[in-house]
């Protein structure tokens, strides 16, 4: 099992926050605009963590040289039962340079947005005392 899956699957958000390049860069499937920055990466997961319900990851992927990995997962945001898959890329440094987010289907994907737009102002908050 990969140490990102298992921080993510055993709720260790240092332990996830840790396993980030400084220079991430994050890819949300509700923002137009990719997050750069480990402290604003960090802080949306943690957002994540809050609003997201019996989360499991159902498949890993991993590319041979072992620097891209795929984790297919589940969960239920307000109701809404998802699918989604976490896209990673990791340096020579074995730190997540890149990470995008995909999720499906629609209806769960707008309940994701409206979750996490409420929660908006402490991700800004949380990254900032980073």
């Amino acid at each position: 099992m990969h140490p990102f899956r298992k921080a993510v699957e055993s709720g260790d958000v240092d332990a996830v926050a840790g396993l980030l390049a400084d220079n991430v860069v994050f890819t949300s499937p509700i923002a137009f605009k990719p997050y750069s920055g480990k402290a604003i990466t960090a802080a949306v997961l943690r957002g994540v963590f809050r609003v997201f319900e019996d989360f499991t990851y159902i498949r890993e992927i991993a590319g041979p040289d072992g620097r891209d990995h795929v984790l297919v997962f589940t969960a239920t945001v307000a109701g809404k039962k998802l699918q989604g898959c976490d896209l990673l890329h990791f340096d020579e440094k074995g730190r997540i340079d890149d990470f995008t987010v995909m999720v499906r289907p629609l209806s769960a994907a707008q309940a994701l947005a409206e979750a996490m737009g409420a929660q908006f102002e402490r991700i800004a908050r949380e990254a900032a005392e980073q």
